[in-house]
């Protein structure tokens, strides 16, 4: 038998993270991709990225019983969302571990996921679900506004929007019914309560609670990340509240197999849970995992995915805190400077940019709204937070508007 390999089955944000884990347990990563190109960088790693459908399920058997003539497949998986249920397909085609591909794609179908929890007594927001303007409108006048606007199917917070007024509504649904249309050919709306208070994440591997990580985000109306704290500063009915919540989730929706990472907003009625998401989070949660508590949550998920047995012990007890760089202004970005002196600082772990100057900054509302990204952590979340801030401070950029190049 050949080498024992995993197959990933695209890779996201996280496809690093998983190749590198990946080699550290002797695995040989073979991506499968409909645009493989995008993983040119790993080619001087000697990985292999194959071009494939991956929203045809019958075009990925046949690629991964081409494989399998060769390799000794330990396992398959996915990194991102929108194909994770397709890994948990071909794992039950191949008699391999993986996660219930039913219960996953309910999960992904915000609607689907409102009612199971609902249904189960989880405290959600008020919700409708619309096909058309019409339907915005009067599911809106129902709840009452602001309203939360997204979606029904999506990640990423993309055309996620809080409508405050008529007219706000107005604007975004004819965003969702129109440019949505190239995402989704049939979009259907959730129209949603909107659930006020600080935001927490609970991240899980199976049915075990490894921590809970708190989340500020930029003003409304958008909902783009700025900063995480990992483990949040709770009181311990806070943790416990959000805990037999997120095991109640997990009991609703089928889930329990893997990495589950859940979204709360904690209100004035306690946990209300915003998303359930039954996958692998992305940036910067398994990052900060790692470093507050030295457990590699994607090698440990991998573990799982080829049969071995995992290890959710934490190493030690650090505060871990990211935040993103993001532009307040549209334009082209003139220059960016001071990632080497940040990286400097003391407790500072890692300095990214994601932009180089000349680049056109065009904000979306989204998680793709970014510069780059600052990590620290320390001993105390004082000591932490003051590295970060130190290191965000050395960091500068100028942005030009689009109208002042015109001039």
């Amino acid at each position: 038998m050949g080498k024992r390999v995993l197959i990933l089955v695209e890779g996201g944000s996280n496809m690093r993270l998983y190749v590198q884990a990946a080699q550290g347990l002797g695995l040989h990563p073979i991506i499968l991709s409909a645009n493989p190109a995008q993983y040119d960088h790993l080619a001087a790693e000697d990985i292999e990225a194959i071009r494939v459908d991956t929203d045809n399920l019958d075009a990925l058997i046949a690629e991964c019983s081409r494989l399998r003539a060769t390799y000794d497949i330990a396992g398959i998986t996915s990194a991102v969302e929108w194909t994770y249920a397709t890994a948990g397909k071909l794992c039950r085609h191949f008699d391999l571990p993986g996660p219930n591909p039913a219960s996953i794609e309910r999960c992904c179908n915000k609607f689907a996921q409102r009612q199971l929890l609902a249904e189960a007594g989880v405290p959600v927001p008020s919700y409708r679900l619309a096909a058309n303007a019409t339907e915005v409108e009067s599911s809106a006048a129902e709840i009452g506004l602001p309203v939360i606007v997204k979606p029904a199917v999506g990640s990423g917070s993309v055309g996620v929007r809080l409508c405050r007024t008529a007219d706000e509504l107005a604007e975004h649904m004819t965003y969702l019914l129109g440019a949505m249309h190239i995402l989704w050919p049939s979009p259907r709306i959730l129209v949603e309560e909107f659930a006020q208070g600080q935001q927490y994440t609970a991240q899980i591997m199976g049915n075990e609670v490894i921590g809970i990580e708190a989340a500020d985000l930029d003003p409304p109306p958008h909902f783009v990340f700025r900063q995480w704290v990992f483990p949040a500063t709770l009181t311990d009915n806070q943790r416990e509240r959000i805990a037999d919540v997120s095991q109640n989730c997990l009991r609703a929706l089928g889930l329990g197999w893997g990495p589950t990472n859940i979204e709360f907003r904690w209100t004035k009625r306690g946990p209300v849970v915003i998303e359930v998401n039954p996958r692998m989070p992305g940036f910067p949660d398994p990052q900060l995992v790692q470093l507050a508590y030295g457990l590699d949550l994607v090698t440990e998920h991998i573990k799982l995915v080829i049969g071995d047995e995992w290890d959710l012990r934490r190493r030690h007890s650090h505060i871990a805190a990211a935040r993103n760089l993001v532009p307040d202004r549209d334009g082209t970005l003139d220059w960016i400077t001071g990632d080497s002196q940040a990286a400097a600082v003391s407790g500072v772990t890692e300095v990214k940019l994601y932009v180089e100057p000349k680049t056109p900054i065009v904000r979306k509302g989204d998680y793709r709204d970014c510069l780059g990204y600052v990590i620290a952590v320390s001993l105390s979340l004082p000591e932490t937070e003051v590295a970060l801030q130190r290191a965000v401070d050395l960091i500068d950029w100028s942005i030009i508007p689009f109208a002042a190049e015109e001039e």
